[in-house]
């Protein structure tokens, strides 16, 4: 199974397996990590489940969508890697990304 890395509020990082064909915010809380809120259970439609990408991933990933960009707007911490978790389809060609976790707004 694919590995996904997971950078918590605290530093902590937490390397976990992912089921192919979740989103990133679906292998976050499946892998029990609960700072990551995901209100609208992935959604698109607010940004609970915020996460900067690593930069070397950044260009791998699919681009945002204007309604995850519009979501992201509303966040004081977006960056040039914010991405929204569910947005993101996990699988083999993701193995290895590395993601944390974005603070709260």
């Amino acid at each position: 199974m694919p590995k996904l890395t997971i950078v918590t509020r605290d530093g902590s990082e937490h390397v976990v397996e992912g089921r192919a064909g979740y989103n990133v915010m679906e292998v976050i809380r499946e892998a029990g990590i609960d700072e990551l809120l995901a209100l609208c259970g992935g959604c698109c439609s607010c940004a609970t489940c915020h996460v900067q990408v690593d930069p070397d991933w950044a260009d791998k990933l699919p681009a945002r969508s204007g309604d995850e960009e519009d979501l992201l707007d509303s966040s004081d911490h977006k960056g040039p890697t914010s991405r929204l978790s569910c947005q993101l389809i996990f699988g083999p060609e993701l193995d290895g990304l590395r993601v944390t976790i974005a603070p709260e707004d």
